[in-house]
C-alpha cells in the first residue's frame, strides 16, 4: 500500500478536524501545567484478552460477554490486540475482526487503542490504516526487534515518524523490553514526542526514573506517558504519568480504577495501600505465568478466560494453586 506525504497528510488533518473531542475527566498527570491534551488518555485501559474456543478459534461470543461485564467499570478505554491480546498469534484477518467487534461493542465515549505494529515500517502503516477503518480511535505501535542490534535512535525515530506521518489515527508508542529486548531508547522518545500525530508512549519497562524523566523532557508537547503495568501503578503516577494500560485490570478492573482515583485524589496513604495489595497478584499474572495465568484469574472473576494459542501452555494444577493462594493472600478471592 502507498501513500503519498501529501495525501496521509491531508487526510489525517480532516480526520483529525472532525475526531470526537475526549471527555474531560482529569487533566492527564503528564500534561504541562495550564494545557490540555488533545486525547486524553488519563485513566486505566484493560489490554484484553483474546478469547479461543477449545479449537483454539477467536471466540467472538465470548469476547463480546467479556465487554458486557466490562462495560460497568469506568475505565478510560481498551487495549487490544496488545502483549495480552497474544497478538502475533492471529492472522490478519483475525486482528480486523477483533477491533471491529469490540468497537460495535464499545461505547463511543470509550477509546479503542489497537495494537498495529509489525517488524517493517510499510506493514505497520497498513495494518494501522485497517485499524482506524476497523474504528481504532489511537493506535499502539511496538518496537520492530527481529532485527533488534539495527534498531538504532535514528532507525527507530525514522520508522515512528513514517507511520505517523501516515496514520489517520493517533499513534501511541510501545515499548516493552520484556518482550522485545528492546527499550526504546530515550533520545527517540523525546524526538517523537514533537511529532503532531504521536500523542504518548505505553512503557512497561517498570524504570521510574526513566519514566519520570520522559515526563519531564517532553513537558512542552501534547505527549502523555503510561504506565504498562499495576505493579508500579503509583510510582509512575506520582511522577507524572497520565494513566495505566494493566494486565491486571481485565481481573481486577475496579481496584485499579480506584487507585487511578486515589491517585488523581492525592489520597496517597489509601493508594499505597491498595497498590501494595496489587502487587503480587499483577506479578502472578504477567512475569511469573503469563497469559494462561491471566486467563485463569479472569475465570474466577466471572469472565471468560479459556484456553491460549499454542505454543503457549495451560498452567499445571501445581502452578493454578499457587496462582489462587497468591489472590487469596492479598484479599481478592
Amino acid at each position: 500500500m502507498a501513500f503519498s506525504t501529501g495525501l496521509t497528510a491531508s487526510l489525517r488533518h480532516a480526520l483529525a478536524a472532525l475526531h470526537w473531542a475526549a471527555p474531560r475527566q482529569c487533566r492527564g498527570l503528564s500534561t504541562p501545567q495550564g494545557s490540555e491534551p488533545s486525547l486524553n488518555l488519563g485513566g486505566i485501559f484493560p489490554p484484553l484478552t483474546t478469547p479461543f474456543s477449545p479449537t483454539q478459534e477467536v471466540d467472538y461470543a465470548q469476547l463480546e460477554g467479556n465487554l458486557r461485564r466490562y462495560a460497568s467499570i469506568p475505565f478510560r478505554g481498551l487495549v487490544v490486540l496488545g502483549s495480552n491480546g497474544e497478538y502475533p498469534y492471529l492472522a490478519s484477518r483475525e486482528r480486523v475482526e477483533v477491533v471491529s467487534c469490540v468497537r460495535r461493542a464499545l461505547p463511543r465515549e470509550r477509546l479503542l487503542l489497537a495494537g498495529s505494529g509489525c517488524e517493517s515500517t510499510q506493514a505497520t502503516i497498513e495494518l494501522t490504516v485497517s485499524m482506524a477503518e476497523a474504528g481504532a480511535d489511537v493506535a499502539l505501535v511496538v518496537t520492530p526487534c527481529y532485527y533488534r542490534g539495527a534498531m538504532t535512535t535514528a532507525a527507530l525515530v525514522h520508522h515512528y515518524t513514517e507511520v505517523g506521518d501516515a496514520s489517520p489515527i493517533p499513534v501511541v508508542l510501545y515499548s516493552v523490553p520484556a518482550n522485545t529486548g528492546l527499550d526504546l531508547p530515550m533520545e527517540a522518545v523525546i524526538t517523537l514526542a514533537q511529532h503532531p500525530n504521536i500523542i504518548g508512549i505505553k512503557d512497561s519497562g517498570g524504570d521510574i526514573t526513566r519514566m519520570g524523566l520522559m515526563v519531564h523532557k517532553t513537558r512542552q508537547e501534547d505527549f502523555q506517558v503510561l504506565a504498562g503495568s499495576a505493579s508500579f501503578l503509583l510510582a509512575s503516577y506520582a511522577v507524572g504519568a497520565s494513566g495505566g494500560v494493566c494486565a491486571l485490570a481485565n481481573v481486577l478492573g475496579d481496584p485499579l480504577c480506584q487507585l487511578d482515583h486515589l491517585c488523581r485524589k492525592g489520597q496517597w496513604q489509601e493508594a499505597r495501600e491498595l497498590q501494595h495489595r496489587l502487587i503480587e497478584p499483577n506479578t502472578a499474572v504477567t512475569r511469573r505465568f503469563g497469559i494462561p495465568g491471566l486467563k485463569k484469574a479472569m475465570e474466577w472473576f466471572g469472565y471468560y478466560g479459556g484456553p491460549c494459542r499454542a505454543p503457549l501452555a495451560p498452567l499445571s494444577p501445581a502452578q493454578v494453586e499457587e496462582l489462587r493462594s497468591t489472590f487469596s493472600a492479598n484479599g481478592w478471592l
